[in-house]
């Protein structure tokens, strides 16, 4: 059971690592305030409606244009430390106390401790079970 958990956290971190790191882009187009269409890692096609250009430089006829592209680009981590260069002695305190905590948890007694071994028993002079009239059946 400890192994499959082991090897579940490490999957686990593993997909963390790659997703924190890993950076993509998603470009969309809009005609209007309408989103016609999404491509994640090109660029999205369009709708067919863009304006063209004038053929002539000197066309004073100009219309604003329906269609609109927008890229969101998310950005993934570029630092990773792949080492540590230096633990503080406030670290290396800490490190020391919980290995030295794990290693005991799991360290069995080497025999019985009882409490109660160094105490005398109570001495009876009477049998207080005939007193209180309880018996065990």
């Amino acid at each position: 059971m400890k192994q499959i958990s082991h090897k579940i956290m490490s999957i686990v971190m593993a997909v963390v690592v790659l997703f924190s790191t890993m950076s993509f882009n998603v470009s969309m187009h809009y005609c209007g305030d309408t989103l016609v269409e999404t491509a994640m890692f090109q660029k999205a096609e369009g709708c067919g409606m863009e304006m063209q250009k004038p053929l002539r430089e000197d066309c004073s006829i100009t219309k604003k244009n329906c269609c609109n592209d927008e890229q969101v680009v998310v950005e993934g981590q570029n630092e990773l430390q792949h080492h540590i260069d230096t633990i503080s002695f406030e670290q290396q305190v800490f490190l020391a106390s919980f290995i030295h905590a794990y290693i005991n948890l799991f360290e069995g007694l080497d025999n019985n401790v009882s409490s109660y071994e160094e105490y005398e028993p109570l001495l009876a002079n009477r049998q207080i079970f005939k007193l209180d009239e309880t018996y065990l059946i």
